[in-house]
């Protein structure tokens, strides 16, 4: 067997087989694709335009309407009286206590009377002392009348007796008068309420010394079976009271105004109305206001002399113009509502505000008849920005008083 030399074949690769521009290409046409694809797929994902809200809008309206005008007022008794001593001395007995309740004629202090009493004892001495000399008088006119008419002695004697007697008369009437005053003063010593009400602080205690002239009064008794509201009106408020009433005077006036409340100092409303009665004379000089009073009963003694509250007054506005406050927003001091133009479009516009009416705020300017506001969500309302009204059958409410 030959032996012979095993060369294996080396395999040879075709320079075709490895030729580059075709697989480039398929790659460069499959990115193309993809990101064709991917653009595609992101426009089909992108967020539509958020439509536009769809909110409640009212169209204003002219209509009539009551506001009601709040004045700070001070409460005083219909009586308030300051309980002070008409005679000097010591405070023996004290009947009552601080914040009780008095009926008229009810002793509250008792004087100690012993040095009136001895004065009246006096004055009585002298009235009997008077007396006497007026009987001797009459006597010696009596004796000299006979001897007179005989011609005894001159009529000189008799004339002098009378003037004598009408002497004594008269010391009589001055005797009189002195027991009389005796016996005020002595009455003095026993304090008795004057009016029924309510007592107030008690700065004098028994066994005090007491004095007619202290600056200080025993106590003060306030009858508040009703009570006197006081307020103030200024200038322009007193002339817009005296145009809108019917009446030649101001009590014609007065007669046509409605009951007004009360607003007490924790806010809250007193049950009863009041009535005004009284408008003062005249202007103060150094506040330019005038004072009114208004009544308000007080059976059950909830109000006493001293407290404070608001007067709260009804005024009468006709064809005015009403925007609710829930419709409005207040921004640095400014209060403003969104208008709707034709183009469905907002607008942010300032108005004045000159009282209110329940819930709704009677306005100045800033707004008219016909125009449209937004009634809700207007806290994330922009300028200019559109929506879609919804019309509001909303009505704007009225403020009726209670009569």
């Amino acid at each position: 067997m030959n032996s012979e030399t095993f060369i294996p074949k080396t395999t040879t690769i075709s320079k075709t087989n490895l030729n580059p521009i075709p697989i480039m290409k398929k790659i460069t046409i499959l990115s193309i694709m993809a990101v064709f694809l991917i653009s595609c797929a992101d426009k089909s994902q992108a967020p539509a335009a958020a439509p536009a809200p769809l909110l409640p809008v009212m169209a204003i309206k002219n209509s009539n309407a009551t506001t009601d005008a709040e004045y700070p007022a001070s409460i005083q008794g219909t009586v308030d009286v300051e309980i002070r001593p008409q005679v000097s001395g010591n405070l023996d007995r004290v009947y009552i206590d601080e914040g009780a309740y008095v009926s008229k004629g009810q002793s509250l202090f008792k004087i100690n009377e012993r040095p009136f009493r001895e004065q009246l004892n006096n004055a009585l001495a002298n009235l009997h002392g008077a007396e006497a000399a007026l009987i001797n008088a009459q006597l010696e006119i009596d004796k000299l009348t006979p001897l007179v008419q005989n011609k005894v002695v001159s009529d000189y004697q008799l004339k002098t007796a009378k003037a004598s007697h009408r002497i004594a008369a008269s010391n009589i009437e001055q005797a009189k008068a002195m027991v009389e005053s005796a016996r005020i003063n002595l009455s003095y010593t026993t304090i008795k309420a004057p009016v029924s009400g309510y007592i107030g602080r008690l700065p004098k205690k028994q066994g005090s010394l007491v004095s007619a002239s202290d600056v200080e009064p025993l106590t003060n008794l306030s009858d508040v079976h009703e009570v006197y509201a006081y307020f103030s009106l200024g200038e322009t408020d007193f002339i817009n009271f005296k145009s809108q009433y019917s009446g030649n005077t101001i009590g014609d006036k007065i007669k046509q105004l409605p009951p007004v409340s009360l607003l007490l100092a924790d806010g809250s409303t007193y049950s009863q109305l009041g009535k005004i009665d009284m408008v003062d004379g005249q202007f103060d000089k150094n506040t330019g206001a005038i004072t009114v009073r208004a009544t308000f009963p007080n059976a059950s003694g909830t109000l006493r002399s001293g407290n404070t509250g608001k007067i709260r007054l009804g005024i009468q506005h006709d064809d005015a113009i009403l925007v609710p406050q829930s419709a409005t927003i207040e921004m640095q001091d400014k209060i403003f509502v969104f208008t709707l133009n034709k183009g469905n479009k907002v607008n942010k516009m300032p108005i004045t505000v000159i009282g209110k009416s329940g819930t709704d705020y009677l306005i100045k300017d800033g707004v008219k008849s016909g125009d449209q506001i937004v009634l809700s969500g207007i806290d994330k309302l922009q300028e200019g920005q559109v929506i879609q009204p919804e019309k509001s059958t909303a009505k704007v409410a009225l403020v009726i008083n209670k009569k």
